[in-house]
């Protein structure tokens, strides 16, 4: 994460806003691209809901 502030302070030409900006956007496409090339793995699960039971339907 220091080496992305790094990066994202001498883009931003030292304004605190900016970097903090471009820090942010240079984690993302970073973040992005690894998941994308599948460097960096997603583990999550879903768990399916319940199927209802039919309602029971007069005489």
């Amino acid at each position: 994460m220091f080496v992305l502030d790094l990066i994202g302070n001498m883009i931003s030409f030292s304004n605190r806003i900016m970097n903090a900006l471009t820090t942010a956007l240079v984690f993302a496409v970073l973040f992005g691209t690894l998941i994308h090339l599948g460097l960096v793995k997603m583990d999550v699960k879903t768990i399916p809901a319940p199927v209802a039971a039919p309602a029971a339907t007069a005489p």
